[in-house]
């Protein structure tokens, strides 16, 4: 499964970031606005997460070694990790700039011009993100979802900070502009934390999703034969790649090759039913109590 490819849109990622970060910090420049300058920091935050996501991706691409028999997908989640703790530096450093303007106000200027790039700087963040979105779906990308995932809260807080900014021109209450910087960085923190949290259950071999489980059973259950049965079913995802393995009890009387047959039956079956999966199965007779020692994850002594 070459995924090289992937690494294209990493590139998309970087070149949105450079951009919106010369257009933020012009906006910032003419405005003054504190909101703004929060926007300016997570879009150089947004340039940080890209690279990594970027070296992550070159090295998940990476076929199996010697060393590395599994392949290099978990370089995804140490990716996607990093980038939901970008997202809460991200956070403090926009708390960090709210209070300082709550503590020292000053007026927001030249309010339109400021406006209008931000907006063009959040369209293009939108743009990425979704294509960004779509791709790490397709092709099963923590990687590229996290980093979408930090677009969408750059977008976020943009719309933020439009809301401030526009509220503060309207009103002339110059503390909202503050206050709404600080209810962005809450809103992202949330956000920073759910993908760290992701990214931590992918490093722990979490188990499949209960309706992908459900058709590795379904898939199973559908090939064995009246007198066979299986056990010992244990699934994991390791970044796009997806692993199964389960043991099959056949009757002591089936010859080698029958049962060859059947796990080569059963293991078309569960590929069938899932993407990316790597399936490793283990025949038993049913009738010898040595196949029952090993249904855990260590045999019994």
């Amino acid at each position: 499964m070459n995924r090289s490819h992937l690494t294209r849109y990493a590139w998309l990622s970087i070149a949105a970031a450079v951009a919106t970060i010369a257009l933020k910090g012009i906006a910032y420049t003419v405005t003054g606005s504190v909101g703004l300058l929060s926007d300016a920091l997570e879009s150089l935050v947004n340039l940080a997460g890209a690279v990594l996501a970027l070296s992550m991706l070159s090295l998940a691409a990476t076929p199996p070694d010697e060393d590395h028999a599994y392949g290099h997908s978990k370089a995804e989640y140490f990716s996607s990790g990093v980038e939901g703790m970008l997202i809460l530096l991200a956070a403090g450093s926009i708390g960090y700039a709210a209070i300082g303007r709550l503590l020292e106000p000053r007026p927001i200027e030249s309010i339109g011009i400021g406006l209008a790039v931000s907006v063009l700087a959040s369209a293009i963040n939108l743009g990425v993100a979704l294509v960004l979105l779509r791709a790490a779906r397709k092709h099963q990308s923590a990687s590229l979802e996290a980093n979408a995932q930090h677009l969408f809260t750059d977008v976020w807080t943009s719309a933020g900070v439009l809301a401030a900014v526009g509220l503060v021109a309207l009103s002339g209450w110059q503390v909202l502009d503050p206050v709404i910087a600080l209810l962005v960085a809450a809103n992202i923190t949330r956000t920073g934390v759910r993908i760290m949290r992701k990214s931590a259950l992918g490093l722990l071999d979490t188990a499949l999703p209960a309706q992908e489980l459900a058709k590795v059973k379904a898939a199973i259950e559908g090939e064995l034969p009246p007198g066979a049965r299986y056990h010992a079913l244990r699934t994991r995802q390791s970044g796009a790649r997806n692993f199964v393995s389960l043991h099959v009890l056949v009757p002591g009387e089936w010859t080698v090759a029958r049962g060859h047959k059947l796990l080569e039956r059963i293991e078309a079956a569960v590929r069938a039913a899932v993407e990316n999966v790597s399936v490793f199965t283990h025949l038993e007779a049913i009738g010898d109590k040595t196949s029952y020692e090993d249904v855990e994850l260590d045999r019994e002594k």
